[in-house]
């Protein structure tokens, strides 16, 4: 049986982080969905192209305000050295998802790309951006409730 007030967690957010940090894009669904119009529908690449501007915003963003200086991944290692790890991981991460994000735009913007190919690469992109904001939830996670004060 516990006793006592609930402890708070041992490392505590200094700041509230915009819902860029913690949502890494844009409109996820619209892309989706402009994706699956049959690529015979006028003006099909156009419509990719104009989904595909603001998640390419929304992940630049969200990368700003994490990985900046005063970003939270640097608030995080401030707080928590233990966490650098996982901050590295997700800032590879980030590297990874801009240059997929950067030749899934190319990709669009060749007329002879096929629309299954543009498919399979966005599938890839939304699995790789899942996985990310699974990390980045784990590391805080891991930051805000991780008590290694030993106490009981």
């Amino acid at each position: 049986m516990v006793t006592g007030p609930i402890q708070q967690p041992s490392v505590a957010p200094t700041t509230v982080r915009p819902p860029a940090a913690r949502r890494p894009v844009g409109d996820l669904p619209a892309l989706t969905r402009a994706l699956a119009v049959p690529p015979g529908e006028p003006h099909w690449r156009e419509r990719v192209i104009r989904q595909l501007a603001p998640v390419r915003r929304g992940f630049a963003e969200h990368v700003r305000l994490t990985e900046g200086p005063a970003g939270l991944y640097a608030e995080l290692l401030a707080q928590a050295p233990r966490l650098h790890r996982g901050v590295r991981l997700l800032a590879r991460e980030h590297a990874a998802i801009v240059a997929a994000l950067a030749e899934l735009q190319h990709a669009v913007e060749r007329p002879g790309m096929p629309a299954e190919e543009l498919r399979r690469r966005t599938d890839e992109l939304l699995d790789a951006l899942a996985r990310h904001r699974q990390h980045g939830a784990d590391l805080l996670w891991e930051a805000y409730q991780t008590d290694l004060g030993g106490e009981t």
